[in-house]
């Protein structure tokens, strides 16, 4: 069958654009026909997989924020045209956004499946949750990150389709951390939602021990302002800023890590949550969402700077500690392999068959 995975920009350097090509490539190699849809091209485009299964569209090759409604236009007779050239199967939207610009687009032999990567505490706050109750509702099925949210989307959008699947992790490593590296870190853009101004006060509030360093991996507008935050917080030269790291090199970071820190306003269930826990490191979040919970990490109220520290504290003064949650981790981390993921999502489609 055919399965076609359709994002806003599917090679921008992002959460959903990775679960997007390792779901790709995993179907891909289990015999389905994948395609992957960015309706625009990023500007700096990032490579996921270096040999795809998979076919990859670009519908507009200029960025989002330069469209005009002209060029929308010819960019949906276009989507309409590449959909209409598809086999039967199934078309999974990726986010609110995609699923109102491909309304009316997507043929009648392709089942329409909306997925959500967020929360539904994020989805309440914003204008997710109103797109998602009116639009998702007319879907084949609505897809959410963990149990706590599909259940929430069912109960509080009045959705009757929600079903839930993880992200999958992409690879499963044999090495673990020994978890004796004075490290702690934090991975992601350098955006106000990663919200690393408050990791950079709970790591100072901690009361690190000598030798304790935050490594911050990642790039993005915020790197001046979080610098002036770390050395106005008097960590300046003990938060490391890494910035990008490519993919293939994430193994080693996570391998020279003892503790990972999430501190963002809001996730859906965050890939480098289940990255760390795969390597046996014990993670620190705070407690945002159902996808944040399921992934088995020390758990903070939202916003809570002084407990975040805390927590820190505990794990930085105790390596006992640490190898206990890292183990933990680990076999937590073993629910969202690969493979798991994808039966998960060959049942989804069995489902809708039905």
């Amino acid at each position: 069958m055919s399965v076609v995975f359709a994002c806003l920009d599917a090679d921008t350097l992002g959460g959903i654009q990775q679960v997007t090509h390792t779901l790709a490539q995993g179907l891909a190699g289990r015999g389905h026909d994948v395609h992957v849809i960015g309706l625009h091209r990023a500007r700096s485009p990032f490579r996921y997989v270096d040999e795809p299964l998979y076919r990859q569209h670009v519908i507009s090759h200029t960025p989002m924020d330069s469209r005009s409604r002209p060029a929308r236009w010819a960019a949906d007779r276009r989507l309409a045209r590449l959909l209409g050239t598809m086999r039967p199967g199934f078309a999974v939207m990726t986010s609110p956004g995609m699923v109102t610009r491909m309304a009316g687009a997507v043929p009648a032999w392709l089942r329409p499946i909306g997925q959500y990567h967020g929360s539904y505490e994020h989805a309440r706050d914003c204008w997710h949750l109103g797109s998602i109750r009116t639009r998702y509702a007319e879907l084949d099925q609505a897809v959410f990150l963990s149990r706590d949210d599909a259940w929430m989307f069912a109960e509080h959008a009045l959705l009757p389709n929600a079903w839930s699947v993880p992200n999958p992790l992409g690879a499963w490593p044999e090495e673990v951390s020994a978890l004796e590296t004075p490290r702690v870190l934090g991975v992601g853009r350098l955006e106000g939602v990663k919200r690393f101004d408050r990791l950079i006060s709970a790591f100072a509030r901690s009361g690190a021990p000598p030798g304790w360093e935050l490594h911050l991996i990642g790039d993005g507008g915020e790197l001046d302002r979080l610098r002036a935050h770390a050395a106005q917080e008097g960590v300046g030269e003990r938060v490391v800023f890494r910035g990008r790291v490519p993919a293939a090199e994430m193994p080693r970071e996570y391998l020279d890590a003892s503790i990972l820190a999430v501190t963002s306003e809001h996730e859906g269930l965050p890939v480098v949550l289940l990255e760390s826990a795969a390597h046996g490191v014990p993670a620190v979040a705070f407690d945002v969402s159902g996808g944040v919970r399921s992934a088995g990490p020390v758990l903070v109220p939202p916003g809570d700077v002084d407990a975040f520290g805390q927590e820190l504290a505990t794990l930085m003064d105790s390596a006992q500690e640490r190898r206990r949650l890292g183990a933990t981790a680990r076999a937590t981390a073993e629910a969202f392999r690969l493979d798991h993921v994808l039966d998960g999502w060959e049942s989804l489609f069995a489902h809708i068959e039905r």
